[in-house]
């Protein structure tokens, strides 16, 4: 919920109402069309950044593309997708929720799941002889030559959000400049999969989340001088 009304925000700070095109995939985040009041595509599961390419080549520079997406979907079903656009450097905005775990979907083992964390298909927790280990996105991302900005925040606490807020602003500005592909990864709780009350996921979060995802800027070419 914070971070849809963090997107709306700046939408409507950067007065682009009207001029936005948002796109989900079936799975965690298909519910975004309830809640943003722009125009919004359903993409297959994991093939927003595909749809998106398509939208953004075809509306051009004036009209900010965004997808919206959870870890299952970006990092295990649309993997080859968000490797693609990326490495394409596409103009586009990519909004990236890590929680651990497919959310709507049941619970599923999620590539970024913990090692030793339980989910439905992983009852005895992620064992990384068979599962392999947690999916770092930002830093495999940043393997590549042609994404401009990536960083990974939380909303765990009012700075935390502020700081959110912020990448999500610089992420659709890079892309009304042209700069190319941007990507926010925000790491966030699943009290319902991750089976604890609110403040104890919450914890976890903090805890061990951040441990294995650092927060802060992995990658941006503004500051590189590019």
């Amino acid at each position: 919920g914070i971070i849809h009304r963090l997107v709306a925000e700046v939408i409507d700070e950067m007065k682009l109402d009207g001029k936005v095109i948002g796109v989900a995939p079936v799975g965690c985040s298909v519910f975004a069309y309830d809640y943003f009041n722009c125009d919004m595509y359903e993409a297959a599961h994991g093939r927003a950044p595909a749809v998106a390419t398509g939208i953004k080549r075809s509306v051009g520079k004036d009209t900010l593309v965004f997808t919206y997406q959870g870890d299952g979907d970006l990092a295990s079903i649309g993997l080859a997708e968000t490797m693609s656009a990326a490495n394409r450097g596409e103009n586009i905005s990519v909004i990236f929720v890590n929680n651990g775990i497919y959310g709507m979907t049941g619970g599923q083992l999620a590539p970024t799941t913990l090692v030793g964390m339980k989910a439905t298909t992983a009852p005895k927790g992620r064992d990384p002889k068979e599962h392999g280990y947690p999916m770092h996105v930002c830093e495999i991302l940043n393997q590549l030559t042609a994404p401009y900005y990536l960083e990974r925040t939380s909303c765990n606490n009012p700075a935390n959000v502020a700081r959110t807020k912020a990448a999500i602003r610089k992420a659709f500005q890079n892309q009304l400049d042209g700069k190319g592909f941007s990507l926010v990864e925000i790491v966030t709780s699943c009290p319902t999969n991750w089976g604890l009350e609110p403040l104890e996921a919450l914890g976890f979060l903090e805890e061990k989340m951040f441990k294995e995802f650092p927060l802060g800027v992995i990658r941006d070419k503004d500051k590189e001088g590019a």
